[in-house]
């Protein structure tokens, strides 16, 4: 990038980016929208999401530790709030934990994360640690994967209702609120970058964070595909599906 973006210039390169990177491409979700998925793949991908999900506090208090400025901190912390909820039995990460015992998953077992794969171990620890190590500026660059998760948060609710018996609308509840909250949380961290881009080199690290965030959620998905589906190597210790 040799010449400085304006900020509208920049938002569009970001979106190119999901355009072309963001995991709503993955073969993997493809099956699961569509309903090609067994009990057993969607009981591995709500496994392992709730993985990441549950880092996701983990990672945003560490962010919140490192910003000097209190009204950025304030409205950080909501995301937290999303998460944890205000106390016990609310918040995203309870309403995650809820679709996996729908899914015949024992509440113990996921939050200990027992079964989880390798791959996604490694690929939410590498997360964690970018958003703890790069400039704040990176780090919070890398939180922008919510600029296109509205819609596939939309096609989700959408085809797992269509197609599969085992799932409902009360047991989809997560992604109830998370479109209007990640359109929240988009604004701020869209005004954080471009009020401190100051750079072409900037820029191009913010644009480089996103795509690191988006290889984060696409190797994941690469895990599950492999384990699950083709050619369906099932880790030593990651969860095995019952029989059909």
């Amino acid at each position: 990038m040799s010449a400085l973006l304006s900020p509208e210039a920049l938002e569009a390169r970001l979106r190119a980016v999901g355009a072309a990177r963001y995991h709503d491409k993955h073969p993997f979700h493809a099956r699961l929208h569509s309903g090609r998925c067994s009990k057993g793949e969607v009981q591995a991908w709500a496994l392992n999401r709730f993985c990441y999900q549950a880092h996701i506090p983990i990672k945003d208090a560490s962010l919140i530790a490192r910003m000097d400025d209190p009204a950025l901190r304030r409205a950080w912390r909501q995301r937290l709030i999303d998460h944890d909820g205000h106390e016990d039995g609310e918040g995203g990460i309870e309403r995650w934990l809820r679709l996996c015992e729908s899914l015949d998953l024992e509440r113990a077992d996921v939050l200990a994360h027992r079964g989880i794969l390798p791959a996604t171990r490694f690929a939410v620890e590498a997360y964690v640690h970018f958003v703890r190590e790069r400039p704040l500026l990176e780090a919070i660059a890398s939180s922008l994967t919510e600029l296109f998760s509205p819609q596939i948060i939309q096609h989700r609710v959408a085809g797992m209702l269509a197609h599969y018996d085992f799932v409902s609308r009360e047991s989809l509840g997560y992604f109830t609120q998370r479109p209007e909250q990640a359109r929240r949380d988009v604004e701020t961290a869209l005004a954080y970058v471009a009020a401190h881009a100051h750079t072409p080199a900037d820029q191009q690290a913010v644009v480089a964070a996103l795509e690191f965030k988006c290889d984060v959620l696409w190797a994941m998905l690469d895990a599950l595909h492999h384990a699950y589906v083709e050619p369906g190597h099932i880790p030593p210790g990651a969860f095995e599906p019952a029989a059909p």
